[in-house]
């Protein structure tokens, strides 16, 4: 047999989609693993033609399962981000939207039993360390995926996954500000490093000319643009502790202006190379952390929010994502409790994905 099958899952995850996989089913060596995930996906061509990706970054995702050791957890959830036309892993970040299919996956996979007609699945976030409950309809004793809930940047309404994230403060760099700073100034424009869930560069639009309400085409075909953030992305790295990341996707950048639609702030989040059709769920939460605290360059562009914990709407290119945040502001700036969000999943398809024989020696 030249090709080597391997049990999947494929559900979309909030606004992204992607092959969940059995981690046992994989081989444990990184390299291998990364050989097959590309295989997978089809990395290395704009269409991905070889593979199940989608020929973009929310459509090149895959997730790992496995039952935890912690315990405080129930599921381990491993993440990679493959590449869409270059052959590249990375396994720094992590993905919260890929996180909504986290438990129903692992309840599909029978490595989570269902408790009721609710199932809290809790999820230890293997790449940051970060900590999440995740609540699955779950009736009759089966996951749901029929339902009311609408989320914006995905078409018509199903079963709602609750997020509660934890632990989630200087996951990637050991802290809220990892340059010490409430904003610093690369290359002439003031930024402010943050790291809650992602870590991201994040900047006014106006310095780079931009008004911020631009559509995702408009952005990804100003070169010029991208061409100075992702410079400033690469001194930001190092400022922030990460080291060389001209092959890694963190830091992500961030823009920020007011809202125009009843929200809190407008974003536009880029992945880093392309901006995201919609909102990243671990980015939604710096994004929102951003706007909560004094000092940084979101001051002075955002809505008033009150309430405990504050619903702070981010506005996206596709509508908005509401981030419930609790928090507090003391004498050490900007606490983060909890970030919860409601998303959706569903399970589009399972079976076998054939993996050509190469991808198993290319790494040795």
């Amino acid at each position: 047999m030249t090709q080597t099958p391997i049990p999947y899952l494929f559900l979309r995850g909030g606004s992204s989609r992607g092959p969940y996989f059995n981690r046992a089913d994989l081989p444990q060596d990184e390299d291998t693993l990364s050989e097959i995930l590309m295989s997978v996906i089809g990395a290395g061509h704009n269409r991905n033609i070889d593979g199940i990706g989608g020929g973009v970054a929310v459509t090149t995702k895959v997730a790992m399962l496995s039952r935890s050791e912690r315990a405080d957890a129930d599921i381990d959830y491993f993440f990679a981000q493959v590449g869409v036309e270059e052959r590249i892993v990375d396994y720094r970040p992590t993905c919260g939207n890929m996180l909504s299919g986290v438990g129903p996956a692992a309840i599909e996979m029978g490595l989570m039993p269902v408790t009721g007609d609710e199932t809290r699945v809790r999820v230890h976030a293997v790449n940051t360390g970060a900590r999440i409950d995740a609540v699955v309809q779950t009736p009759n004793g089966q996951v749901t995926y029929e339902g009311d809930t609408a989320i914006d940047g995905v078409p018509g309404t199903a079963a709602p996954v609750g997020l509660s994230f934890l632990d989630v403060v200087g996951t990637s760099c050991g802290a809220l500000l990892p340059t010490g700073n409430l904003r610093d100034t690369i290359d002439g424009i003031e930024v402010t490093c943050m790291d809650v869930a992602m870590p991201i560069m994040i900047a006014r639009a106006d310095a780079f000319g931009l008004t911020g309400y631009e559509t995702v085409e408009e952005l990804d075909q100003n070169r010029a643009f991208y061409e100075r953030a992702e410079a400033m992305r690469l001194k930001a790295g190092e400022m922030m502790g990460l080291g060389d990341v001209s092959k890694s996707v963190i830091p992500k950048i961030g823009l920020l202006a007011p809202a125009r639609d009843g929200g809190t702030i407008c974003a536009r989040y880029f992945m880093p190379w392309t901006c995201h059709p919609t909102m990243a769920v671990t980015g939604s939460q710096c994004l929102a952390s951003c706007a909560l605290t004094p000092g940084t360059v979101a001051e002075g562009l955002v809505s008033p929010v009150s309430g405990m914990p504050a619903e702070v709407v981010v506005e996206h290119p596709a509508g908005g994502i509401l981030v419930a945040v609790d928090y507090e502001i003391g004498e050490d700036g900007f606490k983060l409790n909890s970030a919860g969000l409601i998303r959706t999943a569903r399970l589009i398809a399972r079976g076998e994905l054939m993996v050509p024989a190469a991808a198993f020696s290319k790494s040795s």
